[in-house]
Formats: structure tokens, C-alpha cells, sequence
């Protein structure tokens, strides 16, 4: 009894399955084991987003929901403890990624199973709001129809305001979908509507799936496993390039509210209640909202703060990709810095052999794999440019 858990795993299966030993492990050119540069790896893969992301027209005001399958399929065990509990997991960790890289967009959730499609959230700016709703619903059973899904959506997001992208994103686990009726034209709707669909399987490749994201300009994906799982669906978070013939470019009036005072009872137009103290006032017609970005259900303006225009700026203007500075001659090595401009640690690895590390094509500062990725994925600014300024 000691060795076995609550689960009724063996000892030696449950230290496997938490540590995944194997693969911290690669073999080198002489046919031996060695330990994986987990730093390297990291720093490839972030360079391959980073170039692929280059100076494109994307969408900043994002409409999306997101399709979470809790059918019978999301009950298997193939991914531990189950299917539904990772995608859980991993769908709270994108929507908080989401709104952090995303501060003007919305979202909303929508669930399928027993063979039916079910809003469970408003499309709102609210993370903690979804989070919420999503746990408290995480029950598996029946089959699930990808159509059902679809034609629910489409039927919301058709109402977008033409300047807004519309998007679907589908956590798949089934491997067939139970329609009642002919999803081609679903899906000849969703393109005709200018619904972007993407799906991330968890189980198999899926012919319709494959052919609903190759008609409306998405990505198909399957996950081999639950960090490969979470990886696919962060890709998701920065904005997508905007398809040629939607991205007409639009002025959008806008709002800056102010923060209701402490005390002050007003009744709030989101939710229809009476509210006492924070919230915020809609400059044109006075209304209240509970949080932003909104559109005020009144006047039907778009209420934001500053800071979400501050933090989108930087998909507009992002910093120039560093180059990859590859071995240089010893004694030209001695003239360069010798340590990161950023945090200032060393970038010579064993004795005077230089690490890997970056340098900016425009103040020429050197710095390393750490604060490349830190610069670029949250500062948004290079300091080296910055202090020549």
C-alpha cells in the first residue's frame, strides 16, 4: 500500500511519469548520452517566432473564443492526469497570456459536448471572469460536433464591428464530430463572415479539422504531448498577421472613462445592478462599467485606458531583431565587451571561449541569450539604444 498512490500507480511508474527523465537526455554524433542545453533550445525556438513575427500588418482589437472540447474523448488518461484537467491547465495559463499580450482584445469561452455546443462566457476583457467560469464546468460526457460549435459562433461574431478580428480557437480531443447537418456550408459561412478558425488536436490529425483551418486562414496543429500541447496554444497569444483583403486599415473613436469614486452608488450597465464605488464613467453619456476595455451598452462606444494603448505599441513597432554573433577572431574578442550590456554577466564560457550571445544591428551592444529574450518578449526596448539617446 505504501508504494502505491492515491491513483494506484507504482512507486517506480509515478517518479518516471512527474520527472520525465528521458527527456532531459539526446545523443551526440559519437552515439552517447548527454544532457540536453536547455538554454540553447529555448533560445531557438524563441528566435524562430521572433523572425517569423517580422514588420506585418496584425490585427490589435481581437474578438476571439475559444472552443474547449469536454466530451467523452477529454476523459482520457493519455495525458495525466487527464485530457481535460491539461487542457484546463493550459487554457488558464493562455487566457492570462492573452489578454497580457493582447489588452484592447476580448474573449469568450464556448464549450461542446453531448453533442452540443454551449456558450459558457459573454465575450469580455475580463481574464479572472473566464478563468472562473471555465473551472466551475469541467465535466466530460457525450460526443462532440464541430459544427454545432461553429454555427453558435458564427452567429455572435457576425455582429463584430468590421475593424475587430474575428477569430476561433478549438481545443480538439475527439477524433470524429457528430453534426446534424452539412458543415461544409458551416464553414463556407465562417469564411464568408471572416472568421479566422484554428484547431490544436490532442489526439489524432483530422481531415475536417485540416480543411476548416485551410478555408478560413488558420492553423491546424496536434500536440504530442502536454509541454508541446501548452507551446502550441501560447503561439496563439501575440496577434496574427491580418489576411491581405480583411486588413482594411480603420479610425476607431474611443473613450477614456474615468474611476468612479469611493462611496458613489450608481447602477452598472453591464450587469444591470446597483453597484457601490469603483467602476468606471463613460465620458459621452455618463453610463457605468465594471471594467475595461469595454463598449459602453448605451452609446456604443469604445471605452479603454491608457495604458492598453501603451502596451499595444510595441506590436506596432517592435524591436529590431539582435543579430547572432558567431566566433570572432581572439584578439578582435579581446577588444570587444566582455560581459552582457544588460546584466552585466560574463559571455565567456569555460576560460576565454566566448558563449552564444547577441548584439544590436543599431547600437552594436552585446548581450546575452537571457536578456535577448527579455528584451524582446517583455521590455520591448533595447537598452543599449535607449541609453545613447
Amino acid at each position: 500500500d505504501e508504494e502505491e498512490d492515491e491513483d494506484g500507480m507504482e512507486a517506480w511508474e509515478r517518479a518516471y511519469a512527474d520527472e520525465r527523465s528521458w527527456e532531459d537526455l539526446q545523443e551526440d554524433e559519437s552515439g552517447l548520452l548527454r544532457p540536453i542545453d536547455t538554454k540553447t533550445l529555448v533560445h531557438a525556438q524563441y528566435r524562430r517566432r521572433l523572425l517569423a513575427a517580422s514588420r506585418i500588418q496584425k490585427g490589435l482589437i481581437r474578438y476571439l473564443y475559444l472552443v474547449v472540447d469536454l466530451s467523452r474523448a477529454a476523459s482520457e488518461t493519455d495525458y495525466r492526469p487527464s485530457r481535460m484537467v491539461a487542457v484546463a491547465k493550459c487554457a488558464e495559463a493562455f487566457i492570462r497570456e492573452f489578454f497580457d499580450q493582447n489588452p484592447l482584445s476580448h474573449i469568450g469561452l464556448v464549450t461542446i459536448k453531448d453533442g452540443v455546443a454551449h456558450r459558457l462566457t459573454d465575450i469580455g476583457g475580463s481574464p479572472e471572469s473566464q478563468i472562473k467560469a471555465l473551472m466551475g464546468k469541467l465535466e466530460c460526457s457525450g460526443d462532440a460536433s464541430l459544427q454545432n460549435a461553429l454555427e453558435l459562433i458564427h452567429g455572435y461574431l457576425s455582429q463584430i464591428p468590421s475593424y475587430g478580428h474575428r477569430e476561433v480557437l478549438i481545443l480538439y480531443s475527439a477524433r470524429n464530430t457528430c453534426d446534424p447537418g452539412d458543415i461544409m456550408e458551416t464553414i463556407k459561412n465562417c469564411k464568408n463572415a471572416k472568421i479566422r478558425c484554428s484547431v490544436i488536436g490532442l489526439s489524432a490529425e483530422i481531415f475536417i479539422c485540416k480543411h476548416l483551418c485551410e478555408e478560413t486562414g488558420g492553423s491546424y496543429t496536434v500536440a504530442l504531448d502536454e509541454s508541446h500541447f501548452k507551446e502550441l496554444l501560447l503561439e496563439h497569444a501575440p496577434p496574427p498577421p491580418a489576411i491581405a483583403e480583411y486588413a482594411a486599415a480603420n479610425l476607431i473613436k474611443m473613450g477614456f472613462p474615468q474611476r468612479g469614486a469611493e462611496g458613489v452608488i450608481a447602477i452598472c450597465s453591464c450587469h444591470k445592478d446597483v453597484k457601490i464605488g469603483g467602476g468606471y464613467t463613460c465620458p459621452r453619456c455618463k453610463a457605468r462599467v465594471c471594467e475595461l476595455p469595454a463598449e459602453c451598452r448605451i452609446c456604443g462606444l469604445t471605452l479603454v485606458s491608457s495604458p492598453h494603448l501603451a502596451r499595444s505599441y510595441h506590436h506596432l513597432f517592435p524591436v529590431t531583431p539582435f543579430n547572432e554573433v558567431s566566433s570572432v577572431p581572439f584578439k578582435l574578442s579581446q577588444k570587444l565587451a566582455q560581459t552582457c550590456y544588460g546584466c552585466q554577466q560574463s559571455l565567456l564560457s569555460h576560460g576565454s571561449k566566448p558563449a552564444p550571445h547577441v548584439s544590436c544591428p543599431k547600437c552594436n551592444q552585446r548581450f546575452c541569450l537571457d536578456c535577448d529574450i527579455y528584451i524582446h518578449e517583455s521590455l520591448h526596448n533595447c537598452p543599449g539604444c535607449e541609453s545613447h539617446r
